[in-house]
C-alpha cells in the first residue's frame, strides 16, 4: 500500500470514531421517578402519565408562565411537576408526557414537555364508514 492510503484510511477510521462518539452523546434513555430522584440535579428524560385525580395548577391571568401538575410513571412513581412555561394545549388529552428537567428535591423541575397524544387513527366506527363510503365511490 502506499502512504497516501495508509494516510487516508487513518483520516478515515478517526472520522468515524469522531462521528460515533459523538452521535452516541445524543442517545437518550428514560428514567423513572424513583431513579430521577436519585439523581437529584442531573439533566433527565422522564416519561410519565398526567394524574388526572389531582389538580392541575395554572392561570394564565395571574402568571401564564407556571404550570404544576402531577405525574405518574408506569411503575406507581409519582412526582409534582413544574413547568415555567405556558401550558400546552392537549395536556389533558395526552397519553404520555416526556419531560426533560432535573429533579429538585421531591419536584421536578421541566424545561421541555413533548406530548404523545392519542393516535386519530385508532377504530372509530365514523371514521370507517366514511372510508367505506369513499371506496365504494371509486
Amino acid at each position: 500500500m502506499k502512504k497516501i492510503h495508509i494516510v487516508a484510511l487513518v483520516i478515515i477510521a478517526a472520522a468515524i470514531a469522531y462521528m460515533l462518539i459523538t452521535l452516541s452523546k445524543d442517545l437518550t434513555t428514560y428514567d423513572t421517578i424513583a431513579s430521577a430522584k436519585q439523581k437529584q440535579g442531573k439533566f433527565i428524560h422522564l416519561i410519565a402519565k398526567l394524574d388526572r385525580s389531582k389538580e392541575i395548577e395554572y392561570n394564565p391571568v395571574t402568571d401564564p408562565n407556571f404550570l404544576a401538575f402531577y405525574a405518574v410513571d408506569s411503575l406507581g412513581g409519582q412526582t409534582k411537576v413544574i413547568y415555567h412555561n405556558t401550558k400546552p394545549p392537549e395536556l389533558e388529552m395526552s397519553e404520555r408526557i416526556v419531560m426533560k428537567g432535573k429533579m429538585n428535591g421531591d419536584v421536578f423541575e421541566c424545561k421541555e414537555i413533548l406530548l404523545k397524544c392519542p393516535s386519530k387513527y385508532k377504530d372509530d366506527p365514523l371514521q370507517q364508514e366514511k372510508a367505506l363510503e369513499y371506496k365504494m365511490q371509486d
